[in-house]
């Protein structure tokens, strides 16, 4: 006796990678190296927005995490609002 699980099957995979070549060949970046890469594969059409596309053949072919046979479309969603890398300071308030 066993219990079989299912994998989930989508018809489209929205994804978004750190950088890509013009292959698709993708890079993810921390967290998203945990879940991309499944979510990615288990749809029929991948798209995925990357915030860099390089040359191909100009990232090392060991630090691809998904290879380009899984995407079918890319774009680039440059320019980034990255609010939360920016240092924001207030002025001292002056104590009574």
């Amino acid at each position: 006796m066993y219990i079989l699980e299912r994998g989930i099957f989508a018809d489209l995979a929205i994804v978004k990678a750190w950088k890509a070549d013009e292959t698709g060949n993708l890079v993810f970046r921390k967290t998203a190296r945990n879940f991309n890469l499944p979510a990615a594969t288990c749809g029929k059409t991948c798209v995925v927005e990357v915030e860099e596309i390089v040359p191909a053949g100009s990232l090392d072919p060991d630090c691809i995490h998904l290879p380009g046979v899984y995407v079918q479309r890319m774009i680039v969603g440059a320019p980034y609002d990255k609010k939360i890398e920016f240092v924001t300071t207030r002025e001292r308030e002056d104590a009574l």
